[in-house]
């Protein structure tokens, strides 16, 4: 726990707590804080059920409750509520939740009649167990924010991606990719951040009712002879980005790097990206990258300092957006 003295008589305490799912993200981010992480017990019974306790009070502290939503995703996200009640019934003064991966973000609208909108009824969960504050890095779309009654600080984690890429092309030679016309805005911002080079966006064409499965058709946009930038939210089965990759190279770019906020990477993600063509694949660890999801062409970054820094701002009563350039 970390203690800030406010006044004479009054004290503001910060508590730092993790369920299971991405134990490592939890350490680096209380170190980098400078806290020790809340002794917490958990455990699954024979049934399914979860058992949840705090080891040490949290009565009139500020607790922030850290969960990535990676799989088995469900038994993950019923955790963090069930931590977000212990802490409302032991009297926590605020209670913030920290997903830095939002469980069913890309389930934020209605394709179809009769489909739920699953991302709005997370926020109704969370705020109907009792937390007080969301925060999450790179929602898949950001009017995901309006779902929630109450402050929700999106995060990006693109400072330490570009950052990163930037020593790894020729700066007057970049081109950066969106996978889809969507995502031009957000590809117009890491242009920005890597000199100002021109854009590229991939055409695709999609069935809703075929998850995880899209086809690319061309590129739109100079890339050859370029060093291209390939970015995105999130890398699931990777079957989008390999063929984009594909795509790419097949007009005549240089060489291609994909670089993505979260790594879900489920099957066969991993042998998709390394046969795809991809000279690196950068993603940060807002997800568990396990062994199973590793390959010669990937680069994990840490996603800690992003996720340390706000929490830190939202317990000092600072300012979020001051991080991103008030962009956030």
């Amino acid at each position: 726990m970390t203690t800030l003295l406010t006044g004479e008589k009054n004290t503001k305490t910060l508590v730092l707590a993790s369920g299971r799912a991405h134990p490592e993200l939890a350490k680096d981010v209380a170190r980098e804080l400078g806290v020790d992480l809340l002794p917490t017990t958990a455990y699954d019974f024979a049934n399914g059920e979860i058992y949840v306790r705090f080891g040490e009070s949290v009565r009139g502290t500020d607790v922030f409750l850290l969960q990535s939503h990676t799989a088995p995703i469900n038994q993950w996200i019923m955790e963090q509520l069930l931590m977000v009640d212990a802490a409302k019934r032991a009297s926590a003064r605020t209670i913030t939740v920290v997903v830095p991966f939002y469980g069913y973000a890309r389930q934020d609208k209605k394709h179809r009649g009769r489909e739920p909108i699953s991302a709005r009824l997370m926020a109704d969960l969370f705020k109907t167990a009792g937390a007080d504050r969301i925060m999450s890095v790179d929602l898949h779309s950001a009017q995901a924010q309006g779902f929630f009654d109450g402050p929700v600080d999106h995060l990006w984690a693109m400072p330490i991606l570009t950052d990163y890429v930037r020593g790894r092309v020729d700066l007057g030679n970049v081109t950066v990719v969106s996978p889809d016309a969507g995502r031009i805005r957000v590809a117009e911002q890491w242009a920005a951040k890597l000199g100002g080079g021109p854009l590229a966006f991939v055409h695709k064409t999609r069935d809703i009712t075929r998850p995880n499965q899209s086809v690319a058709n061309r590129v739109v946009g100079d890339v050859e002879g370029r060093d291209c930038v390939l970015v995105d939210d999130l890398i699931d089965t990777g079957g989008t980005i390999a063929e984009a990759v594909k795509v790419v190279l097949a007009a005549g770019a240089k060489s291609v790097i994909v670089a993505a906020t979260h790594g879900v990477l489920s099957d066969p993600a991993a042998q998709r990206l390394s046969e795809c063509g991809a000279r690196e694949v950068v993603v940060t660890d807002t997800l568990p990258i396990t062994a199973d999801k590793q390959f010669g062409q990937l680069t994990v970054l840490s996603i800690a300092p992003v996720i340390a820094r706000a929490i830190r701002e939202v317990f000092d009563d600072g300012s979020v957006t001051s991080l991103f350039d008030g962009n956030s």
